[in-house]
């Protein structure tokens, strides 16, 4: 079986409660209820409206630390509510990483919806994105794995396409992922990225459109396309191009071809690596299915 990464750190919900006495005495009367344990990061809700977010293992202790750093300048310019951190926690004898509090972004995570209950939502993806990619300031991180050049995520792809039971389609896939490579790298400013924008952290309202977006731990740098997969991830063939037509000429062909790439990566990441999450492995499945589709 392949599933997420085990965890460094149990976090317990007994860890935010004496995490929270200690640190933000003045929220420490709110109940604390788990809400997710994803590849990265606990989350858990405190109150109505704030959210705890801890590491569960080491390797994510950088990602909370971007979110406290860059989700200020992206919650501004947002059109949508995103996680805005409030409190930047610190280490302490039960907890060896930093953390955080959290705004509690209220909606539905567009995973559990199906195609076409995530249609309404192309174009509050669209202009999220459109204020999402601006120019990235020095300093903001390159993550070795999102938004880089594409080819450099070869031979991943290549070793998860030889499950030749989890892909029959590995010959069609391996044309489509020659052809994504194949496309003119970026060349322009390296942009601010979500990096992992998916159906899992993108959230709708009641009627279907964009209510929110979350988990930023990758943010960062580089090229707009891997954020831009969500298309394939998140829409059916029309109503992906729906959502290809909201951005106009501000996204050029080549763009679009690597983004369809990086909906290659995504997707096959989640189908090899979520046999103990249905959830995700669902996004996957999609995302393949979207790939091969066009």
């Amino acid at each position: 079986m392949a599933g997420m990464p085990p965890p460094t750190v149990e976090v317990s919900a007994a860890v935010v409660h004496a995490l929270i006495r200690d640190q933000r005495p003045d929220l420490a009367g709110r109940p604390v209820v788990r809400v997710a344990n994803g590849w990265d990061n606990a989350t858990f809700r405190l109150g109505v409206d704030l959210a705890v977010r801890l590491p569960r293992r080491d390797e994510a202790v950088p990602l909370i630390l971007h979110e406290q750093r860059y989700l200020p300048g992206i919650a501004s310019r947002s059109p949508v509510p995103v996680p805005l951190p409030i409190h930047a926690g610190r280490p302490a004898p039960d907890f060896p990483w930093p953390w955080s509090i959290v705004r509690w972004v209220p909606g539905t995570a567009a995973v559990d919806a199906g195609p076409a209950g995530r249609a309404h939502a192309v174009e509050g993806l669209a202009e999220f994105l459109m204020a999402l990619h601006v120019p990235a300031d020095a300093g903001v991180p390159v993550n070795p794995v999102r938004g880089v050049p594409l080819p450099g995520r070869g031979a991943a792809v290549l070793e998860r396409l030889r499950d030749r039971e989890r892909y029959p389609q590995a010959a069609e896939l391996k044309a489509v992922w020659a052809r994504a490579c194949a496309a003119p790298a970026w060349d322009g400013p390296a942009m601010m990225l979500h990096g992992d924008l998916h159906p899992a952290n993108i959230l709708l309202a009641a009627n279907g459109s964009l209510a929110g977006v979350i988990d930023f731990g990758d943010v960062g740098a580089g090229d707009p396309a891997v954020d831009l997969a969500a298309g394939w991830l998140m829409f059916d063939a029309g109503t992906r191009q729906r959502f290809i037509d909201a951005f106009g000429p501000a996204v050029d062909r080549d763009t679009w071809a690597r983004a369809r790439g990086w909906a290659l990566v995504l997707s096959t990441a989640m189908l090899s690596n979520s046999d103990d999450n249905p959830r995700m492995s669902s996004v996957g499945e999609f995302g393949i299915r979207q790939v091969l589709a066009g």
